[in-house]
């Protein structure tokens, strides 16, 4: 497994995250969105269905039926994570993960001090734990450059 990490220093998460899981799904992958609260995930989840006029992501709440026919799952638990790919938001709890997580990103927001001191705290977690990990940050223009 990797971690990266992505610090939205240009762009908020609304903007950045259906762009990632757009990716996600192009690549066939399986997604969770791990959210700090059931408040965060409700809201998140009605983004989702209308964040673009011309499109929206196929997604479902882990608090609702049916959630594993679903490509991305939204939870508030920190659960034993079992789908390809882990995005932990809003200083998410990180739970365990299944030997078929292939990857996990924190995104990081710029303007939340909590949601940076977890990440730290996870980066350093990552690297003493022998994970890889990566870092991305946002160029003035918007675009994702690895540092």
């Amino acid at each position: 497994m990797e971690h990266w990490f992505y610090h939205l220093e240009h762009t908020t998460l609304e903007s950045a995250l259906p762009t990632l899981l757009e990716k996600t799904l192009a690549k066939g992958w399986r997604a969770r969105v791990q959210c700090a609260d059931a408040s965060a995930m409700k809201g998140l989840d009605r983004y989702l269905w209308t964040y673009r006029k011309d499109s929206f992501l196929p997604h479902g709440r882990d608090d609702e039926p049916m959630v594993d026919s679903h490509p991305i799952v939204l939870s508030a638990k920190a659960a034993m994570a079992s789908e390809d790919i882990i995005f932990l938001i809003g200083g998410a709890q990180q739970g365990d993960f299944s030997p078929n997580i292939k990857r996990c990103v924190t995104l990081v927001d710029s303007r939340d001090d909590h949601g940076r001191a977890v990440a730290r705290a996870r980066w350093a977690k990552a690297k003493e734990d022998g994970v890889e990990v990566s870092y991305w940050r946002q160029n003035d223009n918007g675009a994702w450059g690895k540092v």
